[in-house]
């Protein structure tokens, strides 16, 4: 019973991240997320995921263009450049 419980909210869950989605989201940055989903869902989920965190904030004011979305990738993927000083 635990287990369907858990089903059931990750249902929801999923269920309430696509309204999200549809909301915040341009036609072609949609598109470009199901792209995305498709190669490497764990970019997907960590992009939806802060999607759905700027939303609850309210610091999303407007729909997120397509060229919107490849500037936040870019700023989700940027490899972080460390130097050791010793």
């Amino acid at each position: 019973m635990n287990e369907e419980i858990n089903l059931e909210q990750l249902k929801e869950l999923e269920e309430m991240k696509k309204s999200v989605m549809k909301k915040i989201l341009s036609k072609d940055a949609i598109e470009r997320l199901g792209r995305i989903r498709v190669v490497k869902p764990d970019l997907a989920a960590q992009l939806e995921l802060y999607l759905v965190q700027m939303y609850q904030t309210g610091k999303l004011k407007t729909e997120i263009s397509d060229e919107q979305l490849k500037m936040i990738l870019e700023n989700l993927t940027a490899k972080k450049d460390f130097k050791i000083i010793k």
